[in-house]
Parts: C-alpha cells; structure tokens; sequence
C-alpha cells in the first residue's frame, strides 16, 4: 500500500464510515433513543466507530462497514417505523456526500466529454471522485436487504407483519450468506453492486468513472 493510497483513500473511507454511523446515531436520538449518546457514538470522531474487518474491506475492495450503532427499539415512539428512519439515514448520509462530490465534479469537468477525463489529475479532483465512488458504494452496499445491514432494516420496517418474523429468522446467517456471495459470487457482485454503482456516479458525475 503506497503512500498516495494512504493519504488520498484512507481519510475519505473512514469519513464516509463515521458520517453513516453518526446519522443512526443522530436519528435514533432525535426519535428518542440516546442508547447511542450514552455509549459515546453520537460522535464524528471516527475511532468510535470502525470495526476492523468492515474497514479493511472498504480500503480493499470498496465496499465495507462500521460497527453498528446500537439502539433500543423501545425508547422509540413508532418502534417498527423509527427502526426504518434509523436504518435508511446512514445510506441517505453517503448519497447526500457522493451528491455533493458529484455535483463537485461537474463543476471542474465544465461540460468536458469523457475523453477528456484523463487530462484531470490534480488532488482535489481526485478527492471528489474518490468521495463520490466510495460514498455510492457504501450506500448501495449497504441497502443490500441481509441483515445486519441497513436495506434489511429498511425491509423490515415495510414488510408486514406476517411476512417479518420468517424474513427474521435468516438474520443469524447474515455474516455468511454476505461471506459465500464474496467468495464465490462475484457474478452477483457486479450486478448487485457495481452495476448500480456505476449507474449512480455516472449520473451524479456526467462522467463514466468505473471501466
């Protein structure tokens, strides 16, 4: 791992992180739960927040995690529609900053067409692109319905009832299942994952940043 890889790409990953767990946090206090407040995640200070594995996958292969941020569902008024608004602010949080690249991005290019893309090499464009492709990637990683990840809360919380307990009951598998897909799904990856990711990027950006 090269010195430009450290200080381009580990800052914006572990920005990314922290502003996606520090939204949960954020939610789920405003909606009435200080679990997290209490255990000192209602902070940006990234060190609260990174699992290890989650983090290595993110600087490896571009998707990745944080440690989820703890709530109790009974502090909250609506539990099964607050639990909804918790899971899908982390994802939204990563889509609000890969807008933000984007929109950055299309301001440097000023309309230049994809050919031209090689001629812009200076940091900050490079620290938008990274931005955007990191920040789509942990968004749409993470709405990916298995738990323990957000799109299986998300799916929890519009599932009704009858249908939430059999949908539940495939959660103590949901490390391996993500841990088979990675290993021998790859197929999968691309369609379920960087399909939507160039997609994403490309519109945000006017530009094709993945090959």
């Amino acid at each position: 791992m090269n010195m430009d890889f450290i200080i381009l790409n580990i800052p914006i990953i572990l920005f990314a992180l922290t502003v996606h767990e520090y939204c949960h946090a954020l939610v789920a206090h405003r909606l009435g739960d200080d679990t997290a407040m209490r255990l000192g995640r209602l902070t940006l200070n990234p060190l609260k927040h990174l699992d290890i594995f989650g983090t290595i996958l993110m600087v490896l292969v571009g998707f990745g995690w944080a440690k989820p941020v703890p709530v109790d569902a009974r502090n909250l008024s609506n539990p099964k529609r607050d639990m909804l608004y918790v899971a899908i602010a982390g994802p939204v949080s990563n889509l609000i900053l890969a807008l933000l690249a984007g929109l950055g991005l299309r301001y440097m290019i000023r309309g230049t067409v994809q050919e031209g893309f090689a001629g812009y090499n200076g940091v900050i464009f490079q620290l938008l692109t990274l931005t955007l492709l990191y920040n789509t990637a942990l968004a749409v990683f993470n709405m990916l319905p298995l738990p323990p990840l957000d799109g299986s809360r998300v799916l929890f919380g519009l599932l009704p009832r009858r249908l939430e307990y059999p949908y539940r009951r495939i959660e103590p598998f949901g490390i391996l299942i993500l841990f088979v897909i990675f290993m021998f799904g790859h197929g999968i990856f691309n369609q379920v994952l960087w399909y939507p990711v160039s997609v994403i990027t490309r519109n945000l950006a006017g530009i094709n940043l993945i090959g």
